[in-house]
């Protein structure tokens, strides 16, 4: 059975995007990725970047998430009212609340410093999750 990755993001969807098509070039179909959008935009972008499914919303990733495998984004995917309000308090509940391993990159728009983390690149930071972590966190999935 093919692992259910939920690749979240909003914005204009780049992170996601970036996401996927690093995962699709390094595991292929091998894994079921669903591009979940916290707007129509984002959603749109992780679709064209090759996702297998994807849908916008508060609902849709609050119900998507409760039966992943893995979920991957920015750090403030888990922050209530993060992304200019995007991300909602019952969406960020969710994700932490998902019996999922998460994969968080330490991005973020907001009024927040994250101490002590590296600042590489995205194609950088999504080169070692795709390279090492999700290796790690599948192997014991």
């Amino acid at each position: 059975m093919r692992k259910r990755i939920c690749i979240i993001d909003g914005q204009g969807g780049g992170i996601g995007s970036t996401l996927i098509k690093y995962l699709k070039e390094a595991y292929g179909e091998s894994m079921e990725i669903l591009a979940l959008g916290t707007n129509a935009i984002a959603t749109a972008q992780m679709m064209k970047a090759g996702a297998n499914r994807g849908a916008t919303g508060e609902n849709v990733i609050v119900h998507t998430v409760k039966n992943a495998d893995l979920i991957i984004g920015p750090i403030s995917v888990t922050w209530a009212n993060a992304m200019l309000g995007e991300v909602t308090p019952h969406m960020a509940e969710a994700v932490m609340s998902s019996p999922a391993v998460k994969i968080l990159l330490p991005l973020t728009q907001e009024r927040v410093i994250l101490v002590n983390m590296t600042k590489d690149p995205l194609p950088h930071m999504v080169k070692t999750i795709v390279e090492e972590e999700i290796k790690e966190v599948l192997k014991d999935v």
